[in-house]
């Protein structure tokens, strides 16, 4: 027979288990709570926790990234690959703004966790990683319409001037191809086009699909040339260095993945339809 004392004595094992219980809670969530904390979280780690993957996007990096100023809204097949590889892992997309040029350091201060459209140079490749290519591509030149060299070398010369936007792999292309050459670095590629339009250099470095882009929109700024031998590189995404490699290794799967179904090359040729560029507009030599 349960008397009223066994009842009440019932009700405060109950309690003391409540309270054991919210203890255990406690110490069940104060990892998660450290872990919040923990700079040394990996990459792989934070987004599957957070279910935000952060990506830096160039503004006038048409078709690449492409943003809407009435909206504020980003397109290009950079963000469209981004938001297909978030989906995949189970997270939003965060995208910044940024410039070719500070995509490494926004990678290295963890502003980001990926980077599309990162040429993977030896430079480069000593403080950030690369994932496997997403597609091919070649270095190429916009030259004034009076100008038209066939070769490097020819450019390689101190009576040509060259503008690139600084610190981005067409400084690169440019220091190593042709330092004879007058190089005005400037802050973006849209300012070395300027350059370019006014008359203050006679070509500008660009990669080829960026090339074809900006012709695309003012032809009267002369023609595209692909100097010989030609350099193709290739279109990589660029990982902070962390020594948990989970991140960087799915999605080097992801991208294979993607590749093989075509979504990849899907989006590329649609975004850059979008621009007024075709297939048929890529120069022998270069393919996706």
């Amino acid at each position: 027979m349960v008397t009223r004392r066994d009842v009440a004595s019932i009700v405060g094992l109950g309690a003391g288990l409540g309270a054991i219980g919210a203890v255990a809670a406690g110490a069940l969530a104060s990892p998660a709570v450290a872990q919040a904390a923990d700079p040394n979280e990996s990459t792989f780690a934070r987004i599957r926790r957070t279910k935000k993957m952060r990506i830096g996007a160039v503004g006038g990096g048409a078709p690449y990234y492409m943003k809407d100023l009435a909206s504020g809204q980003w397109k290009g097949f950079y963000v469209d690959i981004a938001k297909a590889l978030a989906d995949d892992m189970e997270a939003e997309l965060e995208i910044t703004e940024t410039t070719w040029g500070n995509s490494v350091l926004d990678l290295q201060s963890n502003k980001i966790d990926i980077f599309f459209g990162l040429n993977p140079t030896p430079k480069r490749a000593l403080v950030v990683d690369f994932s496997v290519p997403v597609f091919n591509n070649a270095f190429g030149i916009l030259c004034k319409k009076d100008f038209k060299p066939k070769s490097w070398a020819e450019l390689n010369s101190p009576d040509v001037k060259i503008a690139v936007d600084q610190g981005s792999s067409h400084d690169q292309v440019v220091s190593r191809l042709t330092p004879k050459a007058q190089i005005s670095r400037l802050k973006s590629a849209d300012d070395a086009t300027a350059a370019l339009q006014t008359g203050r250099v006679d070509a500008q470095c660009l990669i080829t699909m960026l090339s074809l882009t900006v012709l695309k929109k003012n032809p009267s700024l002369g023609q595209f040339v692909l100097p010989t031998p030609i350099f193709a590189t290739t279109s990589n995404a660029g990982f902070r260095r962390e020594n948990d490699k989970t991140f960087r290794d799915y999605v080097n799967t992801w991208i294979d993945f993607n590749k093989g179904l075509g979504f990849i090359r899907n989006a590329i040729i649609t975004n850059m339809e979008l621009v007024g560029v075709t297939e048929a507009d890529i120069p022998p030599g270069v393919s996706l």
